[in-house]
């Protein structure tokens, strides 16, 4: 349905589509210098940077960070094959990483680092590392809507009275990720017919879950679809007095599913000291505290308490959901072409 209303610029479009050209001049496998670890990043660089410079100040390794969403990376890897330069993708979700995983472009991570990450939040071969828990959640304009006339399902929101007044970004990993779950939890059937009725309900499309919560958060948009640590980092910002957008929690709905960040070594890099050790890292007690203090997410190594003010995990996972089944963000990526989405 090209008559969504957009708040998406060409002008990223085409950055990204050179950023990812860049990406690909490297014919050689594994890391693009002596002494640099090469990172793929589906995650925002203002969210990880100071994470990757502490890491290259407390370690002394050298980083090159290349920034995408995590959809483009995984396309990027995808075609790039064993021929990648990159050592670790540092991902948004777990469906970019079963994707790569599936294709063969992963090494297995050592069994004792592997085993620090509680069952559900991790992959179970070893080929990627959960490093933090994230809930899909809505946002809503706490001035006109309250939690009692907010949905608590996402299929309430294809209904006619919402036409026009929530938003998304249907490139993001996460979303992309939740439309996977809905075809798993609910079959392809109902994943195609909440898609299409969505896309015929005038959805507001953005670039990202930060520019959906500003348009709740400015009165442009009803109900926007996010992850809930972006709700936090505004509100570090701005004070949550002046958070005119709340959250609401979805627990076992299909649109509120628990996703994690992840990270995998790439084959190339299979057995290069440099990459195991960004990994362990990522889930080392000084990274979790910092996601939790910083990006106001989840840690997932057992310990370490979960930001103040958020539900319990426990609470959210929806029990029937195998993270590894998201792998197969193509045909959700198909899904939401269909239906003029992307």
């Amino acid at each position: 349905m090209r008559s969504s209303r957009h708040a998406r610029s060409a002008g990223a479009f085409i950055a990204i589509a050179l950023t990812l050209t860049a990406c690909t001049a490297s014919p050689e496998s594994g890391s693009t210098g002596e002494g640099t670890l090469t990172i793929y990043a589906g995650r925002n660089e203002s969210l990880i940077g100071p994470l990757i410079e502490q890491f290259t100040d407390d370690t002394g390794i050298e980083v090159d960070v290349r920034y995408a969403t995590s959809p483009e990376l995984n396309a990027l890897l995808l075609e790039e094959g064993e021929r990648t330069p990159a050592d670790v993708f540092f991902s948004q979700d777990a469906g970019a990483l079963g994707s790569i995983a599936s294709a063969g472009l992963t090494s297995t991570l050592p069994g004792e680092l592997a085993d620090l990450i509680p069952a559900g939040f991790t992959s179970d071969d070893g080929s990627w590392i959960g490093v933090t828990g994230r809930a899909r959640v809505i946002a809503y304009d706490g001035d006109d809507l309250t939690s009692e006339t907010v949905p608590d399902t996402v299929d309430a929101l294809t209904a006619p009275e919402w036409s026009g007044r929530v938003a998304f970004a249907p490139g993001n990993a996460s979303f992309q990720s939740f439309i996977t779950a809905l075809r798993v939890l609910e079959g392809e059937a109902a994943a195609a017919e909440w898609v299409n009725a969505i896309a015929a309900n005038d959805p507001i499309l953005t670039d990202n879950n930060l520019a959906t919560l500003d348009l709740v958060n400015s009165g442009q948009a009803d109900i926007g679809l996010i992850n809930h640590y972006y709700w936090f980092e505004r509100a570090a910002e701005l004070g949550e007095e002046n958070m005119r957008a709340q959250l609401e929690f979805l627990p076992g709905d299909p649109g509120g599913i628990v996703n994690v960040s992840g990270a995998a070594i790439l084959k190339g890099a299979a057995g290069d000291a440099d990459a195991l050790a960004f990994v362990e890292y990522l889930v080392s007690e000084a990274a979790q505290r910092y996601f939790v203090e910083e990006t106001f997410e989840y840690p997932l190594v057992p310990g370490i308490d979960a930001p103040e003010g958020l539900p319990a995990l426990e609470s959210l996972v929806n029990p029937e959901l195998d993270l590894s089944d998201l792998e197969s963000l193509e045909q959700t990526q198909r899904l939401l072409a269909d239906a003029g989405l992307l």
